[in-house]
């Protein structure tokens, strides 16, 4: 049973405006008053990490438990040094730490203990995802409704997801046999919560663990509803978990409305809960107390999950506990991916660490459909619904004004304004404003209205949102040519009808943070699909966006790789960087490597043993074998190395794309036998003038090609 703290540890500051709060922002969250023995020594919750690894990186002989026993002891001798009380949290495998209630004195004297790597104060982390209204207003709808076919993928692997937990009850999480048997390898269970909401039967074969963190964020801070349990009562857990590992074929109903079938990306991976995200009574304070996403990813490296998905924002420019954290994870065996952030221009990249996979939001399909009229103009539109609707009559919103409700009003089809004598099984032309898209085709269903047009008054994005009634949206211009064409006509008639997918090149989403030029890797990793994504949510589906959204794509790519026979998390790693597609001008340091692409492991790879992510972490800045470099004025020469990790001999060449630089890659060629490593050099002859960006690609006889993305900046 847990021991909660019975007082409130956590104090919000004047709330964050709505943008800002779905930005990457760090909270620093200041305590409660606690006093000690004399009545004047103040505490506020600090993170403190001893030095050397956890268990997960140990490599000595000794077996893990008694190499954290021995973890135990030093951390309980470091407390009596200070005159600490009892810990809220111990962590041992990600790291060797705690967080414990400090006073600013033993906050210094731990601060000069040369056993302490970093103390830190707790913190509040925003989840890295957007709301449809707070995505920029350039951007079109990627993905409606999604008909992947995938039905297999992912089989015999284990995502661990900390975020705001998981709706067991959604079809998205429904037991499928063909999943057999939870991998030997993961050693997780399923949490008895302390309220009825949650119990070990809402775990299955699908939902293999669970549990839950909350000390750090505080009982009392949290809002009325929510549930001391894994159970997700925000829904941006189910999101995620539902895009990496969603049942395949599961059909998606939107009200009365079937909206085609969904599958996750690796529908046959299981799923890890490690709910440390909660909802506050203001949703400004929403968000994850670093100590509770620090006991949870300590959790996950414990169970041994396969991947680790952390779609919560964080500072740039800095290791902090949390990413101390996830290297853990990575020793542990897992293949972790977080989120860039939403910040835009406005922050650099989260997790700016090597050994986390930092994700992007990219753009790419529209789901579009039709107005067609009868003798008029047929005009496309953005349409998530796939069932058709009509001939029916078309009703301007103007016209239909129920008794007493302004013109203006029922233009924009706000609540309650339509006349339902009006507007019964008649398509409605809605203006954009006012109140919510979705809001609107909820006053048209409640008028018995058959199906909505909604038409935007000014520039602004066209949206495949999951209406209430099957809705197409469309341009300003568009919308003024529908109503000439209706006031024209007697008895105006159109039908809605589905197009499909309009397929545009992807882009970088606006909001998507890009990386820091002074920094040694490059952030973000690589760019996945962020906006207008469906998922499953508490108690039905939804359009989400955001970082997060492209850090459960990626997940679910990672599962599908490390489904494969023989993979190891280090190949998965590079092939996730090695293997994307370049995508429109902006690359570097806004995409990083390139779009994600579903591919298998190829038999070359830059291959990091995690000891050197440590000896990076700890100040041997080397070069790592990353599949990826960042030069610039003082660092004009990088090193790497590529291994065969195939069973035949290969024979390599390399060329470049893209570079305007004179860039140099020695040697150029190698025979390399199975097991057998070639190291390179990248260099540049003279400083850049410009910044720079290019590709360096190896190929081998056989037709196998892997991509190192290369920035250079002034």
């Amino acid at each position: 049973m847990r021991a909660y703290a019975r007082r409130r540890r956590l104090q919000r500051g004047r709330a964050l405006p709505t943008a800002l709060a779905a930005a990457i922002v760090v909270t620093t969250l200041a305590a409660a008053p606690v006093h000690g023995d004399d009545g004047n020594d103040a505490t506020t919750l600090h993170l403190v990490t001893l030095r050397g690894p956890g268990t997960a990186g140990h490599r000595g002989q000794a077996p893990e438990p008694v190499v954290a026993a021995r973890m135990l002891d030093v951390q309980a001798a470091v407390l009596d040094d200070i005159g600490a009380g009892d810990p809220v949290y111990q962590w041992t495998a990600a790291l060797n730490g705690f967080a414990v209630e400090l006073t600013e004195e033993q906050h210094d004297a731990l601060a000069a203990d040369d056993r302490v790597a970093l103390v830190e104060e707790n913190a509040l982390r925003p989840l890295a995802g957007l709301s449809e209204a707070s995505v920029a207003p350039d951007l079109q709808s990627a993905h409606g409704p999604a008909s992947r076919r995938r039905t297999a993928g992912g089989a015999g692997v284990v995502i661990g997801f900390v975020d705001t937990g998981v709706d067991p009850a959604s079809p998205a999480f429904s037991q499928v046999s063909a999943l057999g048997p939870v991998p030997r390898r993961y050693a997780g269970s399923c949490a008895d919560a302390d309220d009825d909401t949650w119990d070990d039967t809402d775990c299955s074969a699908k939902i293999v663990g669970a549990q839950f963190y909350v000390e750090g964020f505080g009982v009392d801070a949290l809002q009325s509803s929510s549930s001391l349990s894994p159970r997700d009562d925000h829904g941006h857990g189910t999101e995620s978990a539902s895009i990496a590992a969603g049942t395949a074929d599961v059909a998606v109903r939107s009200g009365q409305h079937r909206l085609g079938r969904f599958s996750g990306i690796a529908p046959r991976a299981r799923i890890a809960v490690y709910k440390a995200c909660w909802s506050a009574p203001d949703p400004d304070d929403d968000g994850c107390a670093t100590a509770d996403l620090v006991a949870a990813i300590d959790r996950a490296a414990a169970d041994r999950v396969d991947v680790l998905n952390l779609g919560v924002g964080g500072p740039s420019g800095t290791i902090d506990t949390v990413d101390r954290a996830l290297l853990g994870a990575t020793e542990a065996g897992a293949v972790v991916t977080a989120a860039a952030g939403n910040s835009g221009s406005d922050a650099y990249a989260a997790h700016p660490a090597p050994w986390v996979v930092t994700v992007g939001a990219s753009t790419s399909a529209q789901r579009v459909g039709a107005v067609v009229t009868r003798d008029g103009p047929r005009l496309d539109g953005a349409m998530a619904a796939t069932a058709p609707v009509g001939p029916a009559r078309l009703v301007l919103g103007a016209d239909a004004a129920a008794a007493g409700v302004p013109r203006a009003d029922a233009r924009v089809c706000a609540p309650g304004s339509l006349d339902a004598r009006r507007v019964r099984d008649a398509v409605v032309l809605c203006e954009r404003g006012t109140v919510p898209r979705v809001a609107k085709s909820m006053t048209v269903r409640l008028a018995d209205g058959a199906g909505m047009v909604l038409a935007n008054r000014g520039p602004g994005s066209t949206d495949a949102d999951l209406h209430a009634v099957p809705t197409v949206h469309i341009a300003a211009r568009d919308g003024r040519s529908l109503r000439a064409w209706a006031r024209d006509r007697r008895r105006p008639e159109v039908r809605l009808v589905t197009v499909g997918r309009e397929r545009t090149p992807p882009r970088v989403a606006r909001f998507s943070s890009g990386g820091d030029p002074t920094w040694s890797v490059i952030k973000p990793d690589l760019v996945a699909p962020g906006t207008s994504v469906l998922a499953a949510t508490t108690g039905g589906w939804e359009v989400v966006s955001g970082t997060s959204a492209a850090t459960a794509h990626v997940s679910g790519v990672a599962a599908l790789l490390l489904g494969q026979p023989g993979t190891t998390p280090a190949e998965v790693r590079s092939a996730l960087l090695t293997s994307t597609t370049p995508i429109s001008r902006h690359a570097g340091l806004r995409s990083g490597t390139g779009q994600v692409r579903i591919s298998r492991v190829p038999p070359m790879a830059y291959v990091v043993d995690t000891r050197h992510y440590r000896g990076w972490l700890t100040g041997r800045r080397r070069d790592l074998d990353l599949p990826q470099a960042l030069m610039r004025t003082g660092r004009l020469v990088v090193r790497r190395t590529i291994t065969n990790t195939g069973l035949r001999p290969l024979w390599l060449t390399t060329h470049l794309r893209g570079f305007d630089s004179p860039v140099r890659v020695s040697p150029s060629a190698g025979l390399l036998r199975p097991g057998r490593r070639l190291t390179f050099t990248i260099s540049l002859p003279s400083p850049p003038r410009t910044t720079d960006k290019g590709i360096v690609v190896w190929h081998s006889a056989t037709g196998d090609e892997t991509r190192l993305a290369v920035v250079i900046t002034r």
